[in-house]
């Protein structure tokens, strides 16, 4: 359990995994991608009223849970396990850059109770949630505007589980300032790629006891139990960065978090597929699902080599 994950936030990591378990297969997955809206509204409506996952960020007095941003994250964490279409993400980016101006108007409630659905468009190129939030915020600098007249157009994108949307918004109004909106947000991205690393992982430990070569299972190889070791190291140790940069918030230790995560998902989803062999291409298989969520989310808030630059910056290199 990591430091930050307290007794509290385990029951609610263990709720959520529930859940996912029972409505969220790899059935239900590729059906609510393929659906009209790009995810699964029962589901939704689930998370929302009875684990309270939208509520989490915001005050009580706001009709929020008044949770904080690692409840958010484990609950991301989770639905990223399991590769879970959902507007929860860009839904607690829009919380977040309502908090962050101070804003405590009825837009809160609204996305709190799952009523609305939220996005931030960090780039309007490519905006999470797109094509069906109702609240829509764009972020300049560090100022928050909220689009009152927008057009979307669906994108093709290489990942099928999140679904996106170029935006073009020609009317906004002010709402304020949010500072280190970017962070937070990416910090939410990150918990998510963590969660998808360790499924991808483990689907690849269950195959590699299971698949036979030379009349013995593959992982009893002792190369492949030390690249097994090693991904699980990645792994951890990015799960490790991101609870502490939630914990100390710096724009230092979000950037770390989100290179790890990124670099964790993109190595275990890529020797998943080596590792599986010939069916991890497959449609059938997910094996290409979670390489493919894996390159998606690298690409979303910054890549890991725009990131680069900040950190050589803040230490002076």
């Amino acid at each position: 359990m990591s430091p930050s994950v307290n007794a509290e936030r385990q029951m609610l990591r263990d709720t959520v995994r529930s859940l996912v378990t029972k409505r969220a297969d790899s059935s239900a997955v590729r059906a609510a991608m393929e659906s009209d809206q790009g995810y699964d509204e029962n589901l939704w409506t689930v998370l929302c009223e009875q684990v309270g996952a939208a509520a989490l960020l915001v005050p009580e007095e706001l009709g929020g849970a008044g949770g904080e941003l690692a409840d958010a994250a484990v609950v991301v964490e989770e639905l990223g396990r399991g590769l879970v279409p959902s507007p929860l993400m860009g839904t607690l980016w829009a919380e977040l850059a309502l908090l962050g101006t101070g804003y405590t108007g009825e837009l809160l409630e609204s996305l709190a109770a799952g009523e609305s659905i939220g996005t931030v468009a960090f780039d309007p190129g490519y905006v999470v949630n797109g094509d069906i939030a109702d609240v829509v915020l764009t972020l300049e600098d560090d100022e928050v505007r909220q689009a009152e007249t927008v057009s979307a157009t669906p994108l093709s994108t290489m990942d099928p589980t999140r679904r996106l949307a170029a935006l073009a918004v020609t009317e906004s109004k002010p709402i304020g300032a949010a500072p280190g909106l970017l962070g937070k947000a990416a910090l939410l991205l990150a918990a998510e790629q963590v969660g998808a690393a360790a499924r991808a992982l483990e689907l690849t430990v269950e195959y590699t006891k299971t698949r036979v070569q030379f009349g013995r299972a593959i992982g009893s190889f002792q190369a492949l139990k030390h690249r097994m070791a090693d991904l699980y190291v990645l792994v951890e140790s990015a799960r490790a960065a991101v609870y502490h940069a939630i914990q100390d918030p710096t724009p230092e230790a979000a950037t770390v978090a989100r290179i790890k995560a990124s670099e964790a998902l993109s190595t275990v989803s890529g020797d998943s597929i080596q590792l599986h062999g010939g069916i991890a291409i497959t449609w059938e298989h997910d094996a290409h699902l979670y390489f493919k969520r894996a390159h998606g989310s690298a690409l979303l808030l910054g890549t890991p080599r725009q990131l680069l630059p900040s950190l050589e910056i803040a230490a002076g290199l």
